[in-house]
């Protein structure tokens, strides 16, 4: 066994967790859950039979990742982040066939106590901040906060502002990577990949 929990987690049989990957205090996997490699999952997390995990995902604690979400890989969920799966839930009507699935793309950063209500496809790179209310698709590399959830800005892969207006034209450096980027209206292009720094 590649992957490690600590004993107070519950792993259900079936459930597939990659290399390197570690479930912390009180957490639950069920078993219908897909996780890859170098994963953390923090205290409190539960993680649905329907969730496919990428590679080096962070969750942060108290975070439940509900059926019909995947998060792809280097995705960071901050603390107490929320993810739904039905748009007008009932406890008197079950809508377990109506559920909208989330995708969130490489590399976001979901910050803590921000919510995503169901059906959203949050761009790589994006960056919501805490505290904002997301209620539809994030485009790629994105700076977005507030309730609901706008747009103010760009981040850079490395997780940096980019000196750049959210509408235009022009160019900008990462202050921490030098990695360019170009804006042609609203969006923002990388022009020389190099690996992100862990």
């Amino acid at each position: 066994m590649g992957w490690w929990k600590h004993d107070s987690a519950i792993v259900d049989d079936g459930a597939q967790l990659g290399e390197g990957t570690k479930v912390w205090h009180f957490s639950h996997v069920c078993a219908g859950a897909r996780i890859g490699e170098g994963c953390s999952l923090g205290q409190g997390v539960y993680v649905g039979n329907e969730v496919t995990i990428g590679r080096n995902v962070k969750i942060q604690n108290n975070v439940s990742v509900y059926d019909a979400v995947t998060l792809e890989d280097d995705v960071f969920c901050g603390p107490s982040m929320v993810f739904t799966n039905v748009y007008n839930p009932r406890s008197a009507v079950p809508r377990k066939s109506e559920y909208r699935r989330t995708q969130v793309k490489r590399g976001a950063t979901l910050g803590a106590n921000c919510t995503v209500v169901c059906g959203a496809t949050i761009g790589e790179y994006a960056f919501v901040g805490a505290g904002a209310v997301v209620k539809g698709d994030v485009t790629p590399f994105a700076l977005m906060v507030g309730v609901p959830a706008r747009q103010i800005g760009w981040m850079s892969r490395h997780g940096e502002k980019l000196d750049l207006p959210v509408e235009g034209q022009g160019r900008a450096a990462c202050p921490a990577s030098g990695e360019r980027y170009e804006l042609t209206g609203r969006t923002l292009r990388l022009l020389d990949a190099t690996e992100p720094q862990a």
